[in-house]
């Protein structure tokens, strides 16, 4: 199976190429600093990397795309790349939701041997906020168990033994409720988004690119003046005296 994976929701700009060469599957892969530099950037390291792993866009199978929750322009660069690329090429996009590509990541870091395990993703959603996603892994295969949520990060709810992954520890650790405070650090990986492709096309989960959509969890993505005035004036309000 010949697949492009590609992520950009996070501060990290991720990409993978999986080629079938002599009945062994083989990996390409990149990573390099996201954010303000993706939109100039993917575009040629993804032809460096197809070029190293010999293969035209045409030969390509399907084109995974982690489409959220995570960056507002990240989501909708991975998107509009992952459907420029499919739609001259003539193949379909695969959405792969990436709180599921950090579960998937962590246990492949973490817990490889694992035959059962229950991961909660966490990435930092800015504004105060964190996307929490609940999965278990049974059977070599994840299963969803809730829908994501946006949550701040006092009120996460922790349940015993669940793996926690993300990125959130160095902006809201001491604001995490007690046995919160440390887990893995774990970004979506387009490596990640590899190993979860065959599970989701089995299922379906490939589309036609003029489907593909970035999934946000918070339609609105900066606070006015006001709302941040009010929340400072709250935050000096509840502060406890000196």
């Amino acid at each position: 199976m010949q697949l492009l994976a590609l992520d950009t929701s996070t501060e990290t700009m991720s990409i993978a190429v999986q080629r079938t060469l002599d009945g062994q599957v083989r990996v390409w892969q990149h990573s390099a600093p996201g954010g303000a530099q993706t939109s100039s950037q993917l575009i040629p390291a993804i032809q460096h990397l197809l070029a190293q792993a010999g293969l035209l866009i045409g030969q390509l199978e399907a084109i995974a795309f982690g489409c959220g929750p995570g960056s507002f322009t990240g989501l909708r660069t991975a998107c509009s790349v992952a459907q420029g690329l499919a739609f001259g090429a003539g193949i379909q996009v695969l959405p792969v939701d990436t709180l599921l590509a950090v579960a998937e990541q962590a246990r492949f870091e973490h817990a490889r041997e694992a035959q059962q395990l229950h991961v909660l993703s966490l990435l930092d959603a800015r504004m105060d906020e964190l996307y929490a996603g609940h999965y278990r892994y049974a059977d070599g295969h994840w299963t969803q168990l809730r829908d994501f949520s946006l949550i701040r990060p006092e009120h996460l709810a922790l349940e015993p033994g669940w793996l926690l992954a993300g990125n959130v520890w160095d902006a809201y650790a001491q604001r995490l409720p007690a046995g919160a405070s440390t887990g893995f650090k774990t970004l979506p990986s387009a490596s990640a988004m590899l190993r979860l492709a065959p599970q989701l096309l089995a299922l379906g989960a490939a589309i036609d690119p003029a489907l593909a959509l970035p999934r946000y969890i918070r339609d609105k993505v900066a606070k006015t003046s006001h709302e941040r005035a009010v929340e400072r004036e709250r935050a000096t309000q509840e502060a406890p005296p000196p």
